[in-house]
């Protein structure tokens, strides 16, 4: 491969990075740059990049020794492992640059003047000194001024409204970051959201679909989640929460004043809001505060095939897939009669027309919504189970507790923020 040393910024992006050895530490995320007020041209001071781990750090570019159509290498396997935080003066070419409206004065494209136009791309060049600097900026028309083939490509100083007041200018388009997260799960978005700065979190905040927001939002630090929450307007917070799994929006609803959580509770719609209130009675370190009001509950007339089409749904945790319940109808919590539960392993070995009512597992034990965390790990622990059923004193199926759920409450209320390595080789930290 041939190093080059003019490249598009949006190019890197998801770019392997290689150790000095050709080892893969990670991939590329966001290219960092220097915006200052007076106008001076940008420098690139480095790479954010995601780890295997997916710890997000910073590389400075004069750790970089080379940029390939096909990878990133550095000249050393020393970095630092602390985690990226964005310093003042340093801004994201691709979380914060992109889709960003400005003017371009340049006299070959009289075409653009006067009209406002979106960067789509910056091009950075390197100097005999080694050093990075943007030199060109690829502009489109607005939308609908906009045809197919419409990019310029504009020196650097003809570009107005490239500062930091440019970029602090509302309602910037979000079309390229929600593209770049096509694919990922949701707690890759929650990490890349956290990496940006407020004004851009709200923006795509504000353009992901509900159900993609609140994946996202559960992925989040409560303090993160109550934040992006307030950002909303009430009627599409109140939606946000519905496409929640009710435990995880039980959760976050517990943390607001109940002023503002009874609010919410209200905009959502009924049996929504039934299952959060139900869940919201129990003290929020007892299994009745940790247990989800919607694990798969089949009637004792289900076949096993039905049943194991059940657990086949790509919305459930494998830990809520592992165990099915079986009671009398009602089969909505709080069920009818609750009668024992199913392991999937057991459904994998019985005839596909069996009935699960026939090998139903009448003796495990059950919790109870009063029982602590400490007795909810216990029983997990006590009979090999990552899920267990909560019954109530009438024998009604209430929900079921999960080890996610437990772990997500046994953990340091920052354990998604803590840096555990201060200083260490890429080929460390990458394992």
């Amino acid at each position: 491969m041939v190093a080059v040393n003019r490249v598009y910024a949006a190019r890197l992006a998801g770019l392997v990075v290689l150790g000095p050895d050709g080892e893969s530490i990670g991939r590329v995320r966001d290219v960092v740059i220097s915006i200052s007020i007076v106008r001076r041209q940008p420098r690139v001071l480095g790479l954010v990049v995601e780890l295997l781990t997916r710890r997000r750090i910073f590389v400075p570019i004069l750790r970089v020794t080379a940029i390939e159509p096909n990878a990133v290498t550095l000249i050393t396997a020393n970095v630092s492992m602390r985690r990226f935080a964005q310093r003042p003066g340093e801004v994201l070419v691709l979380g914060q640059v992109i889709e960003t409206r400005v003017h371009v004065d340049d006299p070959e494209l009289p075409q653009l003047a006067g009209i406002e136009v979106i960067v789509v791309d910056l091009g950075m060049e390197q100097t005999r000194t080694r050093d990075w600097v943007v030199t060109r900026v690829a502009v489109r028309p607005q939308r609908r001024l906009a045809r197919r083939g419409s990019i310029h490509i504009v020196d650097w100083q003809h570009v107005q409204g490239l500062t930091p007041s440019g970029l602090a200018m509302p309602d910037q388009g979000v079309a390229q970051l929600l593209q770049q997260f096509e694919g990922q799960r949701p707690i890759e978005v929650a990490d890349a959201l956290r990496e940006l700065p407020a004004k851009r979190r709200y923006e795509v905040a504000k353009a992901l679909d509900d159900e993609r927001l609140a994946d996202v939002l559960q992925e989040l630090p409560e303090d993160d989640q109550v934040d992006m929450l307030r950002q909303l307007e009430t009627e599409r917070a109140a939606d946000v929460l519905e496409a929640m799994e009710p435990d995880d929006a039980a959760d976050l609803l517990g943390t607001l004043a109940p002023a503002d959580a009874e609010l919410l509770l209200r905009r959502m719609d009924p049996e929504d809001s039934e299952d959060v209130r139900r869940l919201l009675s129990h003290s929020p370190n007892t299994a009745g505060g940790l247990m989800t009001s919607e694990p798969v509950v089949l009637a004792p007339d289900t076949t096993v095939a039905e049943a194991l089409a059940r657990v086949r749904d790509p919305d459930l945790t494998p830990a809520l897939a592992s165990l099915v319940f079986v009671v009398r109808p009602p089969t909505a919590t709080p069920t009818g009669r609750y009668l024992g539960c199913v392991h999937l392993q057991r459904l994998l070995r019985e005839p596909p027309a069996s009935l699960v009512s026939g090998i139903v597992d009448a003796d495990l034990p059950n919790l109870s919504p009063e029982d602590s965390m400490g007795a909810v790990t216990r029983y997990f622990a006590a009979y090999n189970l990552v899920c267990g059923p909560v019954v109530d004193d009438e024998n009604h199926l209430l929900g079921a507790v999960s080890v996610d759920d437990l772990l997500d409450h046994l953990l340091p209320d920052d354990w998604r923020e803590r840096i555990e390595e201060p200083e260490l080789s890429t080929a460390e930290g990458a394992t």
